[in-house]
């Protein structure tokens, strides 16, 4: 029996493998080349990958002290950290593989792992082997993860399920053991971004709510020691994640408004947009904006065969999960409810989230789960071979309705040979790039990011989820350059360095270069200038 326990576990991960090469082709056939670099997303999350994997071995207290936007600190913190995703590419970054490669690689096992353990946690709760390979499906493939490729944190929710499985343990059995697995579960999901440290923890507690029996009466003492036995010690271990945000909040004022999230929330029409080939093609197409919400029909349907044959309200794992896509789907809205509203000033986290409309993939996984519950209570029903031809039909109809597959990429060619020269440089060089972005365009300065993996030096270019008020005046000050001003200002916030990027600033100026002593030319390629900056 463990044997054959052991198997369908890895049948099922074999199974994932081969649908996440599928779902991204062509990637795999060359994931150190084929890229999303035109995405200064992508590149930002490459560049915080190998960022700690550098840093992490190597001075872990000083981990959010990144690179770049100098001389601010703390800087990891106006992003995901991505924790998790860096240690599972550290190993090819340790082995001298680009970061484009272990980004590719993770993104696919993002996939992968998140429909194997959603696929492990139905298939338990079912008894069905191929409910849990099509709720695998619709949560790994769901269309927002779908057109979320540059954003490798939307990707990885493999430990969602388990989140939801260790919750549902505990809930019938409270206990210090299902307390500590409910954490480290929690803890593993929120180490892959901000935004699912509190997508989950809220899915948490309203799949909680949802199961009242289970926690009011005599069972309240037990079950709430347990759930705050839990939640304490998943805070003691988050600590040290969320201290540089606190610090940053009330340095350069991290955090996000109302007014600004109201910007980046759902539309009644995203829930009609996807990008999927099928759907896109026969009707989709003009309702999509950026953020595709369908959950599918295959998972419309069986969803709702779970919420009109009862199950939903009765089978109280899938009262979870009916819970969590209602509330989930009410908050991807944003401030124009007053659920969201409330829900900003009672929990600290939801200061961090500019895109309300990122809970709609959590609605999309809620009803990736009901739907699991759906398709069992239908093969209950038949007979087992006809059973087994419907799921069947029903998984493929919801690959096929994902497919998006050949996806368009672009050619990553490595990082030119030129920037070799900046392992000569001392460990405490300061670099600038010039032209210096404008703050409209500072995602510009991503490419920059991507470079800077050679040596992680400091440099005044960043690009990440915040921006600082410093980078507005190094943009100021550098607008003109060369020039009296603009060299003054570098020689005077610590600058060593200048490298001039020909292709990008204007003959005359590249002409004006001469006209200043203290830059003095330490290589160039024809195109990149490095200046040694040299007070007279």
């Amino acid at each position: 029996m463990i044997r054959t326990r052991a198997g369908w576990k890895a049948g099922a991960l074999l199974l994932f493998s081969a649908l996440s090469v599928l779902h991204t082709w062509p990637l795999a056939s060359a994931p150190g080349t084929w890229s999303r670099n035109d995405n200064g997303d992508t590149i930002l999350h490459e560049w915080i990958m190998a960022w700690v994997a550098h840093q992490l071995p190597r001075d872990p207290v000083h981990l959010f002290d990144a690179n770049i936007l100098y001389p601010e600190r703390r800087t990891l913190a106006y992003s995901d950290p991505l924790i998790v995703q860096s240690l599972f590419g550290a190993p090819l970054l340790w082995a001298g593989w680009s970061a484009v490669l272990a980004y590719n690689i993770v993104l696919i096992a993002g996939f992968a792992l998140t429909g194997w353990t959603t696929c492990l946690v139905i298939e338990r709760w079912t008894g069905r082997k191929l409910a849990g390979i099509l709720s695998g499906t619709l949560v790994a493939f769901n269309a927002f993860s779908l057109t979320r490729l540059p954003q490798i944190q939307d990707l990885h929710l493999e430990f969602f399920p388990l989140v939801l499985f260790a919750l549902d343990r505990l809930l019938d059995a409270p206990g210090v053991k299902h307390a500590l697995q409910l954490a480290g579960w929690y803890v593993l999901q929120a180490l892959t971004g901000q935004y699912l440290l509190a997508f989950t923890a809220i899915s948490a507690v309203v799949s909680a709510l949802a199961r009242p029996v289970e926690w009011i009466g005599p069972r309240f003492k037990p079950a709430a020691r347990s759930m705050l036995l839990s939640g304490l010690v998943a805070l003691l271990v988050l600590t040290p994640i969320l201290l540089p945000y606190w610090y940053a909040r009330a340095e350069v004022g991290l955090g996000r408004s109302l007014d600004e999230t109201a910007m980046y929330s759902a539309e009644l029409t995203d829930y009609l947009a996807t990008g999927g080939r099928l759907h896109e093609a026969m009707w989709s197409r003009r309702f999509f904006q950026g953020d595709a919400l369908f959950p599918g029909i295959t998972a419309l349907v069986l969803a709702g065969a779970a919420i009109v044959s009862g199950v939903a309200f009765k089978n109280r794992r899938a009262r979870m999960a009916a819970a969590i896509a209602a509330v989930a789907f009410a908050l991807s809205f944003g401030p124009d409810l007053f659920l969201y509203r409330w829900l900003y000033s009672v929990f600290p986290l939801m200061s961090g989230i500019r895109g309300a409309v990122r809970f709609g993939q959590i609605a999309l996984v809620a009803i990736g789960l009901l739907a699991g519950f759906g398709l069992a209570l239908l093969m209950d029903r038949l007979q087992s071979r006809r059973a087994f031809m419907l799921g069947g039909a029903l998984i493929l109809g919801a690959n096929i309705e994902a497919c998006r597959a050949p996806l368009g990429y672009f050619e990553y060619r490595g990082i030119p040979a030129i920037y070799d020269e900046l392992s000569r440089l001392p460990s405490d060089a300061v670099l600038v790039w010039i032209p210096f972005p404008s703050s409209g365009q500072w995602h510009l300065n991503a490419p920059f990011m991507l470079v800077s993996t050679r040596t992680f030096h400091r440099m005044l270019n960043g690009y990440s989820g915040f921006k600082p008020p410093s980078y507005y005046e190094h943009a100021k000050a550098l607008a003109g350059f060369p020039d009296e001003l603009s060299i003054e200002y570098l020689e005077h916030g610590g600058v060593t360095h200048v490298l001039v990027d020909g292709r990008n600033l204007s003959p005359e100026r590249i002409e004006r270069l001469s006209e200043f002593p203290v830059l003095r030319l330490t290589a160039t390629d024809g195109n990149l200038r490095i200046f040694q900056l040299a007070s007279p």
